[in-house]
């Protein structure tokens, strides 16, 4: 990969400079793609912003920005977005500091912040390349996301298309999912979620994986049918929103694993209904995994089972007078220390025991694993 540097005064870097919404931010005399359609929007706040121009109009040296060459004599945005942002709207008038606009300033003023010169570097080289160094300089200031390092890497139709679809602030795959998803739209969380689940259903390691595998495809139409064909499956068998349950679930993962089986909606509503008024689950976003799983075979991870404190762990050990009931039955009449022995439901939790101080034993740590392995 090959790394210029080159000087670029503020003057021409905010020469025919065009915010265009959602169809990207562009200057430089429109050679430079600040931040391209559907990007992550400007998010430095006030402070921050303003202590860009107060650094160049002390003349103190900014960070060096760095920028990958798309062209003959083009260019995007590959560190420094924000920073480019705060200047050329400094520029445009859009905001004061002090209450003073850059058209408030003297003459002499202006000048000294369109001379002032900017150190850049950039780019050329490889998609692998630009990533791998993107993510070494992307270390401070508002660091980007993994999604957002990726997408400056994959660029092209598919990533333009995909966008629209999931990172606008309202976006419609969040309007449409509301209730089935949490996440950020323009911080790419909503693209980042799908991407992993597509993944998992092509058997790929990664979302990366699949945004190299479809960089050049001239629309996301097979993402965008995945996960409305997820959504859906989601909204039918689980048509009442629970926050904290439905909205917490990876569903294309879930949808990859279940979805050829057959559900009754009603019955699935009543064992989740059970299993939040439960006080010994305390995962509730790990109900619906569970009782997606096999009758026979559920899970009991996922919904986090409450365990026995250390205090009532104690009151049993102390009433057992430290021995095992399961070692006494096969006469062994031995004391254990504390750390020896571990708590166990009397009855399982999924016969319907509770994690009361009725329902507890201690067992020494071989009968507790020899019970649960039965």
């Amino acid at each position: 990969m090959e790394i210029t540097e080159i000087k670029i005064k503020v003057a021409d870097l905010c020469k025919d400079y065009t915010d265009d919404g959602e169809g990207g931010v562009f200057a430089y005399s429109g050679k430079l793609t600040v931040r391209p359609a559907f990007q992550r929007e400007f998010v430095y706040k006030d402070k921050q912003r303003d202590a860009v121009i107060e650094s160049i109009r002390n003349s103190y040296p900014l960070n060096v920005m760095y920028w990958s060459k798309t062209g003959n004599d083009t260019f995007e945005v590959l560190d420094g977005q924000q920073r480019t942002i705060s200047i050329c709207q400094y520029i445009n008038k859009d905001y004061s500091i002090n209450h003073r606009f850059f058209h408030n300033l003297t003459e002499d003023e202006k000048q000294q912040i369109l001379d002032y010169e900017l150190s850049i570097y950039v780019c050329d080289g490889t998609e692998k390349e630009k990533l791998a160094w993107f993510r070494v300089i992307n270390t401070a200031g508002e660091v980007l996301t993994n999604q957002e390092l990726l997408n400056a890497t994959y660029t092209g139709p598919w990533l333009s298309d995909a966008k629209m679809h999931f990172s606008k602030r309202s976006c419609v795959a969040g309007q449409m999912a509301d209730g089935y998803l949490k996440g950020n739209p323009i911080r790419q969380e909503y693209l980042e979620k799908v991407l992993s689940w597509i993944a998992d259903r092509d058997a790929l390691e990664t979302g990366e994986d699949y945004m190299a595998k479809h960089q050049h495809d001239n629309d996301a139409n097979d993402l965008w049918i995945y996960f409305q064909t997820v959504i859906n499956w989601a909204k039918t068998i689980f048509p009442n929103i629970r926050k904290g349950i439905t909205d917490s679930q990876e569903w294309g993962i879930l949808y990859n694993k279940y979805h050829g089986k057959q559900y009754n909606t009603n019955t699935l509503d009543e064992d989740i209904k059970k299993l939040i008024m439960d006080d010994d689950v305390t995962s509730k976003s790990g109900i619906i995994p569970y009782v997606l799983s096999d009758r026979t075979k559920h899970d009991e991870k996922t919904l986090s089972i409450r365990a026995f404190t250390d205090a009532q762990k104690m009151r049993a050990y102390e009433k057992q007078k430290h021995k095992c009931p399961y070692c006494l039955r096969n006469g062994i009449d031995k004391e254990y220390k504390f750390e020896e022995m571990q708590g166990d439901h009397i009855i399982p939790w999924s016969q319907g025991g509770h994690t009361t101080d009725d329902n507890l034993q201690m067992l020494c740590q071989k009968c507790n694993n020899d019970k649960s392995n039965k």
